[in-house]
């Protein structure tokens, strides 16, 4: 019964990959595996939602072991530009956003989740909520991000979007048996 429950639960998780590793120059501060200075986040779709899950660094601190606001206010944009990939299939560019930080974040008192999902869209202007949870999967911080987004053949010709099928493996969705 319990393999059953896990199973379900992972297939109602998909993992998403960064296709944009492979571009010459790519270091984006937000999720780029590469940029030692930056935040190294991942991405897992689960449902209507775009999740990550992220170890903060005593680096990213701005008072004792309080994760800096502008730190947070940027794991949210960036949660934020990875739904706009993932669920509109498409590109944008953060046109406005309002933070809210409800409670401290610590540094040292372990993972954080954050969370995004589609509120609306305006035309081309995706309202897209978010939250930043602590390890006790308390709300922190919340945000509204409005999103400029793109027609999919603007997105691809300018800002190197490189469409849907780039940000799935089938094979990362698969268990250590082969089976989905």
């Amino acid at each position: 019964m319990l393999r059953l429950i896990v199973r379900e639960i992972k297939n109602s998780m998909k993992s998403l990959k960064n296709p944009f590793v492979k571009l010459e120059g790519y270091n984006c501060f937000g999720c780029s595996p590469d940029n030692h200075c930056g935040l190294g986040l991942t991405f897992f779709e689960e449902g209507d939602y775009v999740v990550s899950e992220w170890m903060p660094k005593p680096q990213f601190q701005g008072w004792h072991n309080v994760l800096h606001g502008g730190i947070q206010a940027t794991l949210l944009d960036e949660i934020a530009s990875w739904l706009v990939f993932a669920k509109l299939k498409t590109s944008g560019v953060t046109s406005r956003m309002e933070v809210k930080l409800k409670k401290p974040v610590y540094t040292d008192k372990g993972k954080l989740t954050l969370k995004a999902k589609l509120k609306e869209m305006n035309r081309n202007i995706a309202v897209i909520e978010t939250w930043l949870y602590n390890a006790d999967m308390e709300p922190c911080a919340v945000a509204t991000m409005h999103y400029y987004t793109f027609k999919e053949e603007v997105a691809r010709e300018k800002l190197w979007y490189p469409g849907e099928e780039a940000f799935y493996d089938p094979e990362s969705n698969r268990e250590p048996d082969g089976k989905l």
